[in-house]
């Protein structure tokens, strides 16, 4: 009896998709969804004297981010990320500084953003940490560093410094996405400069990634163990991770790339034929014959010098 006990107890230990509870995730979201709806509900109609509090638009993009911060940090994503395959752990960290970080910054209305920053010393520090050149390298630096071989390894079993790389990383990701769509719009980067940015922002990253494709044998040994989920070896996994930071964050930042392309200059998306931006259209009005005819009209024949009464 005791031996079948210890083989069950064992056997879960290494089911890789055992239920593993993570309180401390699920009071994260809780508490972010919970500070989201007392600023629009109670914050919100107190600022806000005219209009609606946030758009539909906003609300949304909301939705989209708790649903991604839940769905990157519990089980069984943080499980099989933090103790199995490297290319979970990956996909993790693309969803917390690609896809999540941006859609925050789109739910975030200009009054709460102006309410929790204000215009003092807050507000100039997130101006400064925000321009493109100082934001990139943060970013940049913090994702090289989360893939040198050793702290990978000491982070996989090091709670306190696991959750610090992924704050760093999400708070550095934030500042990037700040010039592209972030609340305050001083801060945005023309469209040509949004399309050199993410571009150069594409290709920083192929760094890691090329190495870990190419590499030989096991770089992470924290991942080099006998339990291979879906039966994807170590040097598959590796690969798989290399691939997806390579080719699927490239192709996210080129989409919104092309996205941005075609919003600035193609007729379709602006809804005229005109290369002029909004503010020369709403300046410049096109003078029609009945508008001359009407003017002359209106505007007494000057006197004749050589007409005697």
């Amino acid at each position: 009896m005791i031996a079948i006990l210890a083989d069950r107890f064992t056997s879960e230990l290494i089911n890789p998709w055992r239920f593993q509870a993570h309180p401390e995730v699920w009071l994260l979201v809780a508490a972010v969804l919970g500070a989201y709806i007392y600023a629009v509900h109670v914050i919100g109609p107190v600022v806000v004297k005219a209009g609606p509090v946030i758009t539909i638009k906003q609300r949304n993009a909301f939705i989209a981010a708790i649903l991604m911060l839940w769905l990157a940090s519990d089980w069984p994503v943080h499980d099989i990320a933090e103790e199995y395959l490297y290319s979970v752990h990956m996909f993790q960290h693309m969803v917390l500084s690609y896809f999540m970080p941006p859609l925050v910054l789109l739910a975030i209305p200009k009054w709460l953003f102006e309410s929790v920053f204000g215009h003092g010393r807050a507000r100039r520090v997130i101006s400064f940490l925000a321009k493109p050149v100082i934001a990139g390298v943060a970013f940049n630096l913090i994702v090289m560093i989360t893939h040198i071989p050793d702290v990978v390894n000491r982070s996989v079993s090091n709670a306190p410094m696991h959750y610090g790389l992924h704050v760093a990383l999400v708070l550095t990701a934030l500042l990037v996405w700040m010039p592209i769509c972030g609340p305050d719009q001083r801060l945005h980067l023309q469209s040509g400069g949004k399309m050199i940015y993410l571009f150069l922002m594409s290709v920083v990253p192929t760094v890691p990634a090329g190495w870990l494709t190419f590499a030989e044998g096991v770089v992470y040994k924290h991942y080099d163990i006998a339990v291979r989920v879906w039966g994807v070896s170590v040097t598959t996994d590796q690969q798989v991770a290399g691939a997806m930071m390579k080719i699927g964050g490239s192709f996210f930042l080129w989409a919104i790339i092309v996205f941005i392309f075609f919003k600035r200059f193609t007729p379709a998306f602006s809804g005229d034929r005109s290369y002029l931006t909004k503010r020369d259209i709403q300046t410049d009005s096109t003078l029609t014959f009945e508008e001359v005819q009407d003017t002359f009209g209106r505007v007494p024949p000057a006197p004749d010098p050589n007409f005697k009464s």
